[in-house]
């Protein structure tokens, strides 16, 4: 381990905002890059819920933590008004994190498949 962080304490720190996973209209934000069987486009996270697994890294690219990443991997139960699901690490600002994010979908539509999420993150880090 660094010598950093084994002289430093733990800070909290809390992330607000809003993922933008647009497919449609003339200026998405996601590109579909290949497409699979229905079968196979998710991994279900439950028996008796509708929930999928997660794994999303966020990748900071101005400000504070330009280069730095906080990644998810968890359950979400998507028809949850919020949704907890536990941050695993990160890497540059965010190395050796731990935390949880918040997420509530603010507008899906369903016919394009768009939506636009808002997170509430908060991360232990050094």
């Amino acid at each position: 381990m660094p010598a950093d962080h084994r002289t430093s304490t733990e800070k909290l720190s809390q992330l607000h905002f809003f993922f933008h996973d647009i497919f449609s209209g003339k200026t998405p934000s996601a590109v579909k890059i290949i497409s699979s069987p229905p079968k196979a486009k998710s991994a279900t996270a439950s028996q008796s819920d509708i929930a999928f697994l997660v794994a999303v890294n966020f990748v900071f690219t101005e400000g504070k933590y330009n280069g730095s990443t906080i990644s998810i991997l968890g359950r979400n139960l998507v028809l949850n008004d919020a949704r907890e699901m536990p941050i695993v690490g990160g890497s540059g600002l965010f190395q050796f994190t731990h935390g949880y994010a918040l997420a509530h979908t603010v507008w899906f539509d369903p016919k394009t498949g768009d939506a636009i999420v808002e997170y509430n993150v908060f991360v232990l880090h050094y």
